[in-house]
């Protein structure tokens, strides 16, 4: 059993131990599956986006995780104050550039938040990830493109990694976790995943979870990645037949029983160092 799985336990029974407050700035489409996620795997979810109380709500939490899925002024200002108060305090950001590539806005609201915001953590799909490395992107909405299949995820986030001093995740068929010079590849989750609105963003709001009870953010990005696609194997095996929706419950339901032993039984993890 390698010294990253053991690691990824031990997070868990943290969580489940300290119970951290998550913040999210996140979007309207999947907010409500991001805070069910966070208090599924034993932390406590904060869905504060107003301008006028995020530097208090930063100030009382664990972790600040950022998604940009539903874009508007509002809300990238409220994430740049957030950000920032987060780095002030030194409590740990998560960033997830949901359909960075796929327009303007999303492209500007992307860089500037990196160029404004310390992050910790970005978490993303490849084409996502791509763009911000600075390849030409070919983002399918908020889905990786098949045109960017054939990118090198992890020689794209080991660059990325050096140019923001992170962590990176990348999530797809293999997730590739990397912090510049260890990289874990997990092999955990099922294609139905794909399937259902929020998987991704919901993946990063664990992450937040898992960053708020460490200092150890490559950890705890491989802990959040691999119990979201244990969950989703979970679902699958209990209910994939009957459909998507049951799906969708069945991976929270997943979540919510998640526990040191069936993390380390399941995780399919395999780290190297570059």
């Amino acid at each position: 059993m390698n010294n990253l799985m053991n690691a990824c336990t031990d997070l868990l029974h943290e969580i489940k131990g300290k119970n951290p407050l998550i913040h999210n700035i996140t979007n309207y489409v999947t907010v409500n599956d991001c805070a069910n996620a966070v208090l599924a795997i034993g932390a406590s979810p904060i869905m504060a986006d107003d301008a006028a109380e995020v530097e208090e709500i930063v100030s009382i939490s664990s972790a600040l995780v950022i998604n940009i899925g539903t874009l508007n002024q509002h809300t990238i200002d409220s994430m740049i104050m957030a950000g920032k108060k987060a780095n002030e305090l030194n409590i740990p950001v998560v960033f997830d550039p949901v359909g960075a590539g796929a327009s303007t806005l999303r492209n500007q609201t992307t860089q500037e938040i990196l160029r404004q915001v310390k992050i910790d953590v970005i978490r993303g799909n490849l084409s996502e990830i791509s763009f911000i490395a600075g390849f030409k992107s070919s983002t399918k909405g908020v889905d990786t493109s098949m045109v960017d299949e054939k990118n090198d995820a992890v020689g794209i986030a080991k660059l990325v990694c050096h140019r923001y001093s992170c962590v990176v995740g990348i999530t797809g068929k293999v997730d590739i976790i990397s912090d510049g010079i260890k990289v874990a590849k997990i092999a955990n989750g099922h294609k139905l995943l794909s399937k259902v609105t929020g998987t991704g963003c919901m993946t990063s709001a664990l992450v937040g979870s898992f960053c708020g009870v460490t200092k150890d953010y490559y950890t705890a990005t491989a802990a959040g990645i691999a119990a979201m696609g244990i969950a989703g194997e979970i679902a699958f095996e209990k209910v994939g037949v009957m459909g998507t929706g049951s799906f969708h419950i069945s991976v929270i339901d997943a979540l919510s029983n998640m526990n040191s032993t069936l993390l380390l039984e399941r995780e399919k993890i395999d780290e190297t160092k570059y």
